[in-house]
């Protein structure tokens, strides 16, 4: 439980991180990074595999790289549930998701080494 919740925490940071490196994507304060987080997961964990499962023949035919797209979508998705967290565009949100999700696997790979 306790890895879940700092799990969470890191993805609420890794958010709060990233109007610092893109100037087209908006995050109020810490409360909103941490909602957006949470939605974040379920929409990664419920909508996403049906999508990528969907999308699977142009993903293909892309060699894997129209999963980029797949995540800006779900990305761009969570900015209709949670007031304060804004996106300008589709290919900011594509660019915004792959730095969202490198700055989550370094943080979470220092902090919990390979185990996790």
């Amino acid at each position: 439980m306790a890895v879940l919740l700092v799990r969470w925490l890191i993805n609420a940071l890794a958010l709060l991180a990233l109007p610092y490196l893109l100037p087209a994507i908006h995050v109020e304060s810490l409360g909103t990074a941490l909602v957006a987080a949470l939605v974040l997961g379920f929409i990664n964990s419920l909508i996403r595999p049906l999508f990528v499962l969907l999308t699977l023949p142009v993903t293909l035919l892309t060699l894997g790289l129209f999963i980029f797209v797949v995540n800006g979508l779900m990305f761009w998705f969570a900015t209709a549930f949670v007031p304060g967290f804004r996106v300008d565009g589709f290919w900011w949100a594509v660019l915004g998701a792959a730095i969202y999700a490198l700055i989550c696997w370094a943080v979470g790979s220092v902090i919990f080494g390979k185990k996790h």
